[in-house]
């Protein structure tokens, strides 16, 4: 295909797509509107399910089955990453030294480094409950222990972060995800009903049902994900080289 016809492609598709946008804006509410028929269900659902939350309700119960989409792109960019950047035969490790990092820089990155974990932790414990939740948490937790690589160096971080385990974190949160699905699919609901458990008393943290346990699987899915991403895109810039050295 050549780069004219290509260029073709892409300015009708794009037209398309802005098409499509522009109709649904028009079908929009009037700005300011007291009329947002799917928002009240969404409210109304949520209430009835016993999950503050509303967007948590959205994610994990309403729409959990959309959630396990963008749970499934996010698993597959993971494993296409690790496949395309595995060091190769023409490659070698090369252990990188330790480097220097200034005093203020390693004093607060390992200061803040427990702070950022804990509200990664925090914010998908409580997903159900108030903003955030596993998409949100997972990658504050994840990125949290990067910072060991600005306040320490490349080997402390490797020391924190077994990538083989993650991997496997990655895979278990996912099959989590979709156990829970069966699991309604045996007790007579339809997938990823949120029946399998009691809804529990509003606003504390055993509210909801299903939603904190498929809020769980999320944030470890995430958690994993970003890790193992991270972990291969810092290998290819700091310990895997050519053979030539280059």
């Amino acid at each position: 295909m050549s780069p004219r016809t290509r260029l073709w492609l892409v300015a009708v598709g794009g037209a398309g797509v802005a098409a499509l946008l522009v109709a649904a804006c028009f079908g929009l509410p009037a700005f300011g509107g007291d009329h947002h028929p799917y928002g009240d269900r969404a409210v109304e659902a949520s209430l009835a399910h016993r999950t503050a939350n509303t967007i948590a309700s959205v994610n994990f119960d309403q729409r959990a089955f959309d959630t396990l989409g963008e749970l499934t792109i996010l698993f597959a960019a993971v494993l296409g990453c690790v496949v395309l950047l595995r060091q190769t035969r023409d490659e070698h490790r090369a252990r990188p030294e330790p480097a220097e990092v200034a005093p203020p820089v390693r004093r607060y990155a390992l200061l803040v480094l427990p702070v950022a974990l804990l509200t990664g932790l925090y914010v998908i414990a409580h997903g159900q409950l108030s903003p955030g939740g596993g998409f949100q948490g997972g990658v504050a937790a994840a990125t949290a222990l990067h910072l060991l690589y600005l306040g320490a160096d490349y080997r402390a971080l490797e020391r924190v972060r077994p990538v083989g385990l993650y991997e496997v974190g990655d895979a278990v949160a996912v099959c989590a995800y979709l156990v829970t699905g069966v699991a309604a699919l045996l007790g007579g609901a339809a997938f990823l009903a949120n029946t399998l458990l009691p809804h529990g008393t509003f606003n504390t943290l055993s509210s909801g049902g299903t939603v904190p346990l498929l809020n769980a699987a999320v944030g470890m899915e995430v958690a994993c994900a970003v890790v193992v991403l991270l972990a291969r895109f810092l290998d290819q810039a700091v310990e895997i080289e050519e053979e030539s050295g280059t």
